[in-house]
């Protein structure tokens, strides 16, 4: 970490901010812009069928991919990940699901034809202990040990075939010195379905920074001098920066 006790933005005179300020909002206009642009495309993405039948433990039971639905027409799928070492929840989906995943979001969401589901590898005896003890009641199912974490580049694991993430292949991964080996790693993911009847089908897939947009406190953060704090970020000398994992 950077000692940050005198980095300080430069001092100018009102009219100088108001410059930089008014050339910053032409910037951020564009990013606007290009941001609706950007989400118009996602839109208009086409779509495939799920072909596989997988299998989620809930506490009613065995659950299917058109079950996590509820009956809506739009699932969003988050990966929580699982620190298998400690048998606890990653801190940083933790912090995500307190600030996202509450009644009042899930009811907006639910306005809009739009289901949220929670998945980890890990044991539904886990799960339910864990979201008891933050007092949680957003939909939360154990893949179970099948294929779909695998499949859908939210765990990497070389004994299971899935050696990719974030849409590269283990060559390219391995050159951004993401490592020489993967076991039962779980990465950050979400999923996007929509279902025609009983055929569902997947509209988008986000990795990495892809997922951005779902941790409020970075857009706070963007705001601030000090930004995120991050060491992958492009900042003034002197300022703050911690260790991040920024492969991607």
């Amino acid at each position: 970490m950077n000692d940050t006790s005198n980095a300080l933005p430069p001092v100018v005179s009102r009219e100088e901010w108001l410059a930089a300020r008014k050339a910053l909002l032409a910037r951020e206009r564009e990013a606007t812009r290009l941001r609706d642009e950007v989400n118009a495309e996602r839109r208009r993405l086409p779509m495939v069928k799920v072909e596989k039948e997988y299998l989620f433990e809930g506490p009613d039971g065995k659950e299917s991919l058109l079950d996590l639905f509820e009956g809506r027409r739009q699932l969003y799928v988050h990966s929580f990940m699982w620190v298998d070492a400690l048998d606890t929840g990653c801190p940083v989906c933790t912090a995500t699901s307190d600030i996202n995943f509450t009644p009042a979001m899930l009811s907006q969401l639910h306005r809009r034809d739009v289901s949220l589901a929670v998945i980890s590898r890990t044991s539904l005896a886990s799960i339910e202990r864990y979201k008891a003890e933050k007092g949680w009641s957003f939909p939360w199912y154990s893949t179970g040990g099948n294929d779909f974490p695998y499949d859908y580049q939210l765990t990497v694991d070389d004994e299971r075939g899935a050696t990719e993430y974030n849409y590269r292949d283990r060559e390219d991964l391995t050159r951004r010195g993401f490592g020489e080996t993967f076991s039962e790693l779980d990465l950050p993911g979400n999923l996007v379905f929509l279902r025609d009847g009983d055929d569902v089908y997947q509209t988008y897939g986000a990795y990495a920074r892809g997922l951005d947009h779902i941790v409020p406190y970075y857009n706070f953060l963007d705001l601030t001098p000090l930004g995120r704090q991050e060491d992958w970020e492009e900042t003034p000398e002197g300022w703050t920066t911690y260790p991040f994992g920024h492969f991607f």
